[in-house]
Formats: C-alpha cells, sequence, structure tokens
C-alpha cells in the first residue's frame, strides 16, 4: 500500500491552527455562564458551581469545606466565581488547567504572580467576611447585631445520612422539643413554652414559616419533609410583634433554594434501610430546575417518597409491625423576572403521611408490644398554593406573600372498654387564606427599619365520633373562625457605634367566631342563653410592644437584653358533650444574653441566654369527664429557661458542639379547672404520684442536652470524607393535667453516627440511628381511654443503618 503526503498546504495549515487551537482551549474553559450559587459552606457553592459548569474542584483541607461564603450571582467564569467565594478568606485557588482547580489553605500555597486582570461586576455585597443574615427578622438582620436567641440550620446538614424532616432540627436544637404522635399530627415547643398534647382549637405555640408563607395557625406540625432546603431558622420566643399570635415560644422559618433563571440542574438522593426488630424501610427525593424562558422564568420542582417500617408488635390482634408510615410529596415554584428589580413566585406545596396504626407501647409487655382490640393511625395532608412578589432597590425592599392553605388530619383512637371494642375517631379540618406586606430596609450607617401589614382568616372544624366499629355515633364538635388583621413596625438605631437600641410594636384587630357541631339536646332555657353567647361571635384587640438593646463589646463578642410579649386567641372547646369558651392566653419575657464567633468561622463560638417568662391565662389540655381530650384555661404561670451552645474546632476539618437548656416551669395560680384534675389525680392515685410535679407546664423537659462533632478530610484530591455524631438526652417531662395525662415521659438517650464519602456532586453514605438500640419513651400517650398508669409510652425507632446515594448535577 502506498503512503500518500499529505498536500503541503493542507500540512501547512493544520500546522498553523496547532496555536489557535490551544490559545481557544482557555477561552472556553473561561466562558462566561449565569451563575446562581447559594450563601452557606463553601462545599455546598463548589456542587452548585461543578454542576452549572461542570468544572473540576478539588479542595485539599477538609476544614475548607466548612468555610461560609456569601450568595453569588451572574454572569461569569467559574474561576471568577471562586475568586472572588474565596476573596478575603483563609484559602487561596490553585488552577490547574482550564476546567480544573484546586482549593487550599494559604499557608500551604505561594500562588504564581498572575497578571492583573479585570474583574465582572461585583455580584455579591462586598466586604472581607460575607455576614451570616438573619432573614427571619424580616429586615435581613446580620447574625452578630441580632438581639436574641437565633439558630441557623444548614439545608445540606439536616438531610445529612437521610431526610428525617422535623426531626433533624430537633437532633440538632436543644430548646426544641416536640410530640410524637406521628408525622403530621405533633405539636412544637420551644423554650419551655407548651401546653397541649393534642390536635385540638388552641393555637400552636410556635409559627410555622416557609419562606415568608405561614403554614398553620391552630393545625398541627405538617413536618414537610426538607429535601433541597437552604437553611432553617429558629428564632426563640416570644416573637409578638413581627410574627403576632401563635409566637409564643419562637418560629421556625423553613428557607428554600429558590429557581435558578437561566439554569438547568437536579439533584438526587436515595437510601435503604434496616431496623433491628421491625420492617426495612426506603426513601427517595429528587429535584429539578429547569429554565423555561431564558434567564427570564425558571422552574424549581422538588418530589420525593417515603416508607418507614413499623416495629410494634399487636399482641391482641396478633399482627406485627402495625406502625407502618408512608408518605409522598411534593412542591415546585415558577420564578418570573418580571424586571427593574421585580420577581414573582408562584407555588405550590402537598404532602400526604398515613400512618396504619398508632406508635405506643406497653410498658409491662416489652417495649415494643401492646394489646389493642381495634387498630389506631392516622391520615394527613397538607395543601398550600402561594404567590410572592418582591422588589429591590438600592436601600429599600419590598416584599407581598399570599396564600392558601388547606391541611386535614383524621385520627383514630382504640376506645375498647370492659371488653367492648370501640372506636374514637376525630376529624380536624383546617382552612387558611393568609396575606401580608412589608417593606423594609436593612440596617445601615445606624438605622434600619421594617413596617408592614397582614391579613389572617382561619377556619376550623373538629369532628368526632365514638361507638362499635363500623357504626360509630357523632359526639360534639366545635367549629373555631377567626379574622385577624394586623400593622406592625420596627425600627433600630445605633446612637454610638457598637450599640443598638431596636423598638417595635403590633397592633392586632381579631374577630372570633364558632359554634358546636353535634351537641347534646338542651332543655334549660338558660343553659341555651348560655350557648348562645358562647356561640356569638366577639372581637379582641392586643398591642405587642418590643424593646432590646445590644452592644458589640469585641469585634466577634455581642451582649444584648430584650423585652417581648405574646399572644394567642381565645376559642371554643368541648367538655362532657356542650361546648365552652377559653380565653387568651398573654406571655411577656425579659431575657438576656450574649453571643461569641461564629460556628464555621472561628475556632471557638459561644452563646448563653437567660429568661423570665410570665403566662397569663395558659391554655392547656386534660381529659374531661367522658374521656374525651378537652382544652381549658388552668392559670397563671411562670418560666425560668437558661440555654447555652458552644462550637469548637481543635483541628482542621473538626469540630465539636455542644448545647444544653434548662427549664424551670409553674403554673403559680392554678384555675379551678386545674384545681379539680389535682383533685381527682389524688383520688385516683391513693399513692400521691400525680401530685408531685403537677404544677408544672407540661409537655416539657426540664433539662436537655446535646453533644456532637462534625469531622471533614479529604481522601484525593476530588474525593472527601465526612463524618457527624450526636449523643442527645432528652430529660423527663409530663404529658398533661390529670391521672391520665400525668403519666412521665421522656428520661432517654438517643444517638446518630453518620459516613460519607464522594465528591460535592456524587457521593455514598452510611449511617446508624439509635447505636444502644435504647427503646425509650418519647411521648406517654397511645389513646386517652385507657388509664394506662405509667405503662403507655412511645419508644423510639430501634437500632436503624441506612445505605444511601446523593447526586447532583
Amino acid at each position: 500500500m502506498d503512503i500518500v503526503a499529505p498536500d503541503p498546504v493542507k500540512r501547512a495549515l493544520a500546522l498553523a491552527s496547532i496555536p489557535l487551537l490551544v490559545a481557544a482551549a482557555p477561552a472556553s474553559a473561561a466562558e462566561r455562564a449565569a451563575l446562581d450559587l447559594p450563601a452557606g459552606r463553601l462545599s455546598d457553592a463548589v456542587a452548585a458551581l461543578a454542576a452549572q459548569t461542570g468544572a473540576s474542584i478539588s479542595v485539599a483541607d477538609g476544614s475548607i469545606w466548612a468555610m461560609r461564603v456569601a450568595a453569588l450571582r451572574g454572569r461569569m467564569s467559574a474561576e471568577d466565581a471562586l475568586r472572588r467565594l474565596l476573596r478575603g478568606s483563609r484559602a487561596r485557588l490553585v488552577v490547574l488547567d482550564g476546567r480544573s482547580f484546586r482549593i487550599v489553605a494559604a499557608r500551604d500555597v505561594a500562588a504564581p504572580r498572575r497578571a492583573a486582570r479585570p474583574s465582572p461586576p461585583a455580584a455579591i455585597v462586598e466586604g472581607e467576611e460575607p455576614p451570616i443574615i438573619v432573614t427571619a427578622s424580616k429586615r435581613d438582620t446580620r447574625l452578630r447585631d441580632f438581639p436574641g436567641s437565633v439558630s441557623i440550620l444548614n439545608g445540606a446538614d439536616l438531610t445529612f445520612g437521610g431526610e428525617q424532616g422535623m426531626e433533624s432540627v430537633l437532633a440538632r436544637v436543644a430548646s426544641l422539643s416536640s410530640t410524637h404522635l406521628g408525622a403530621g399530627r405533633n405539636k412544637l415547643f420551644i423554650r419551655g413554652i407548651a401546653d397541649s398534647s393534642f390536635t385540638g382549637p388552641t393555637q400552636a405555640t410556635v409559627g410555622q414559616y416557609l419562606g415568608d408563607m405561614r403554614l398553620t395557625y391552630n393545625a398541627p406540625d405538617p413536618d414537610l419533609r426538607l429535601y433541597d432546603i437552604q437553611s432553617v431558622e429558629i428564632l426563640e420566643g416570644p416573637q409578638g410583634t413581627l410574627y403576632g399570635a401563635g409566637s409564643l415560644g419562637g418560629i421556625i422559618r423553613i428557607v428554600r433554594n429558590p429557581p435558578r433563571l437561566g439554569q438547568f440542574g437536579g439533584a438526587l438522593s436515595a437510601g435503604a434501610s434496616v431496623t433491628a426488630h421491625g420492617d426495612p424501610s426506603g426513601d427517595l427525593g429528587g429535584m429539578l430546575n429547569l429554565p423555561v424562558a431564558g434567564d427570564r422564568v425558571a422552574l424549581r420542582a422538588v418530589a420525593y417518597g417515603l416508607r418507614e417500617g413499623g416495629y410494634i408488635d399487636d399482641v391482641w390482634r396478633q399482627k406485627k409491625d402495625i406502625n407502618r408510615t408512608r408518605i409522598a410529596g411534593g412542591r415546585a415554584t415558577l420564578r418570573i423576572d418580571a424586571g427593574d428589580g421585580w420577581t414573582v413566585d408562584i407555588g405550590g406545596v402537598y404532602q400526604d403521611n398515613e400512618g396504619r396504626d398508632s406508635q405506643y407501647a406497653d410498658r409491662s409487655l416489652g417495649g415494643l408490644k401492646r394489646s389493642s382490640r381495634t387498630p389506631g393511625g392516622f391520615d394527613a395532608s397538607y395543601k398550600l398554593g402561594e404567590l410572592v412578589v418582591a422588589k429591590s432597590w438600592d436601600d429599600l425592599s419590598f416584599l407581598s406573600s399570599t396564600g392558601l392553605v388547606r391541611q386535614k388530619l383524621d385520627e383514630r383512637y382504640d376506645a375498647s372498654m370492659n371488653g367492648v371494642e370501640r372506636l374514637f375517631t376525630q376529624r380536624n379540618r383546617t382552612r387558611m387564606f393568609a396575606t401580608e406586606n412589608r417593606l423594609w430596609r436593612p440596617t445601615r450607617d445606624g438605622f434600619g427599619w421594617v413596617i408592614g401589614a397582614s391579613y389572617t382568616h382561619n377556619r376550623t372544624d373538629l369532628d368526632r365520633s365514638l361507638g362499635p366499629v363500623g357504626v360509630p355515633v357523632a359526639v360534639t364538635g366545635v367549629s373555631n373562625r377567626i379574622r385577624e388583621t394586623t400593622i406592625y413596625g420596627e425600627a433600630s438605631i445605633e446612637p454610638v457605634r457598637g450599640l443598638t437600641v431596636t423598638g417595635g410594636a403590633r397592633y392586632t384587630w381579631s374577630k372570633l367566631g364558632g359554634g358546636a357541631d353535634d351537641p347534646l339536646p338542651v332543655f334549660s332555657p338558660t343553659l341555651e342563653a348560655a350557648r348562645a353567647a358562647i356561640v356569638a361571635s366577639r372581637k379582641e384587640r392586643r398591642l405587642l410592644p418590643s424593646a432590646s438593646v445590644s452592644a458589640a463589646l469585641l469585634p466577634r463578642l455581642i451582649v444584648y437584653a430584650r423585652y417581648q410579649q405574646g399572644f394567642r386567641p381565645g376559642g371554643l372547646a368541648i367538655e362532657g358533650g356542650f361546648v365552652r369558651r377559653f380565653r387568651n392566653d398573654h406571655v411577656a419575657t425579659m431575657e438576656t444574653g450574649l453571643r461569641y464567633g461564629v460556628r464555621g468561622d472561628d475556632p471557638f463560638d459561644l452563646s448563653l441566654s437567660l429568661s423570665y417568662t410570665d403566662w397569663q391565662d395558659i391554655q392547656a389540655d386534660f381529659i374531661d369527664s367522658g374521656g374525651l381530650p378537652t382544652t381549658d384555661n388552668i392559670g397563671d404561670g411562670r418560666i425560668y429557661s437558661l440555654s447555652a451552645a458552644m462550637g469548637w474546632a481543635p483541628l482542621p476539618g473538626l469540630i465539636f458542639d455542644a448545647a444544653a437548656t434548662y427549664n424551670d416551669s409553674r403554673v403559680t395560680d392554678p384555675s379551678p379547672s386545674l384545681l379539680f384534675a389535682l383533685a381527682s389525680a389524688a383520688v385516683s392515685d391513693k399513692t400521691g404520684a400525680f401530685t408531685g410535679g403537677q404544677s408544672r407546664i407540661p409537655n416539657v423537659a426540664r433539662f436537655t442536652t446535646r453533644i456532637g462533632f462534625d469531622y471533614r478530610t479529604p481522601v484525593s484530591d476530588a474525593i472527601e470524607l465526612r463524618l457527624n455524631g450526636w449523643v442527645r438526652y432528652i430529660g423527663k417531662s409530663r404529658l398533661g393535667i390529670g391521672p391520665i395525662l400525668g403519666d412521665l415521659q421522656g428520661d432517654y438517650l438517643d444517638t446518630a453516627l453518620t459516613a460519607r464519602i464522594g465528591r460535592p456532586d456524587f457521593g455514598v453514605s452510611l449511617g446508624v440511628t439509635n447505636l444502644a438500640d435504647a427503646i425509650g419513651n418519647r411521648f406517654a400517650l397511645g389513646t386517652p381511654f385507657q388509664a394506662s398508669g405509667g405503662r403507655q409510652i412511645t419508644p423510639l425507632r430501634p437500632r436503624t443503618i441506612r445505605i444511601g446515594l446523593d447526586k447532583s448535577f
């Protein structure tokens, strides 16, 4: 075969093209793209950058991953984005080639001198250290300036080792507690301000928000899954000035990752679990970000499904692992860039929880067994539609949020007595419309403020039935309606450098109404007139002032003192087949504390808080003469609360954390209802076991503590190993008031250990929860129709091992 030499002209052209190709390669790698990187840990920003540009990025020092960076948005190359993220930090960038980069500690490299090059327009707030912003302050207050107790949890940390919803938040915040009836039917408590074990007419003591939209009013925690979450902020209460009714204990605000305009991306996570003494479990979740119309419109959607295997056996019905739970849901947000600083978000949320049976057990049968004649269980669903309009100017911001909520909870309780099978059902339907508009100026040059107005219309219908299985008889139910109109404002001023004074107020008009469903017949004209007076609508007005002062004594140290009020409106409750009214309750809290350093940025951080709360006309639950839950004002009380949290980074990549909360709560001036319940308890229990501690406010552990660690180390240029573990102790508390609700709960130790190895965009994890396979007692209520004498418990999920995969692109 003859070999034909190339044409001299073609050879010359080929040789000449080589330098052109070489020159073109860096230009292609340096091509600008529309980037949208989240604030928070550097690891999260790098993962998003790699997914959006295809760049390969490695980190030589695991401690750098936890470094906090500001959000970054704009058109730029991957190299420019990395340099902006690292500006002013303890890390430096090493360029390996056009698409490969390495981040190292500043002390580990003497970067070669590069020719000066102009930077693209700034897309972040300039400053050597990007501040952590408390968005729940409603005016973008820097954490170092916030005068109060606050916890900010990273969204990626909450899903590390498997998605657990609100359980992930509870495991990380010592001052937060919850009932444990099941997903979608629990009530949350912060800082010892707790009221009820049941889902009834009382408004929640903790306000819950998804972004700027209120999730609930007097319904239980919907326990939304925390896939694709940027952060969760917890402000300890009360927070009456900014959030109004229902924030006595504080507020929990979930911050979602927003749609990224002009970007395509996604994430997927999956896991399989095995549980000792129980069924296996599985979880699957995914996110997709789609550009719809260039850089102007984008859609971000999340979907998930989880199956939690049961681990309780029923010896009477001869059924195993009866408390299986299924959770399915998702959410979507369409973001429209309307130009001139205006954005419009249109979104929806849906989640459905199904519990096949109740998750309580009988201590006398071995802890993971019980004997019930009829099945319990629940079905809970949550729907939310929202519209959010925002506008930004140089010094001002405006936001309008409007939403419609539909929430449903069906509960079933075994009410069998004396060998007769009976079933008690309770159906709670909630419909809420809420809208809020606010205008604010972040604190700059020593001055900042926020003003706003809101309107909420909430209706809850509670229907109940009791009787033989299949043919229950309707018993008295109740409906509660409320219309709430509010105006509020808050302002801060810095009279001298380092000293900030803040004052605010909220004025609320509430119109309440309601009535009885299937009431008992009344033959007395006097009782009929009394019922008419109860059912008739009424109005309440409330002014909630607040004041605080904070001082930055050192660059990283702030001390503060604040005064805040909060309230909940009254309502209608059922007792003995009749409907009666309970009054509004009101709290006033004085708090002082200090905060030093920032977790992840400083080798040591510390926060301390001491508060005193005066609680008037406490709304709480007890069991009426018919064995059914009811609500009343149990009197006045007071709460002392002491909280402490610290973090320590002794080595690169290693962080220890510890937190503890102590609550001393008392009903100092009991109402006749409480005195009657205590007297009944003393008669029912001749040993007097119910008298000691009955004056304590229920559902609040006197002492809670948590110790944890997080360790990151590079395995290679692209692969990182991360270990995370914690131990949490929940002290003793009581379920409620009376011989049934006086049962003890708590006094258990919970543990977890998780490992992940992989790149920022792909990894494999292995996690173990309840390492000691402890039974414990998270909650002491299974059914209120069986006086348990301390036998009913809600055990911890037994030791569970999960293997998971996560991938982002």
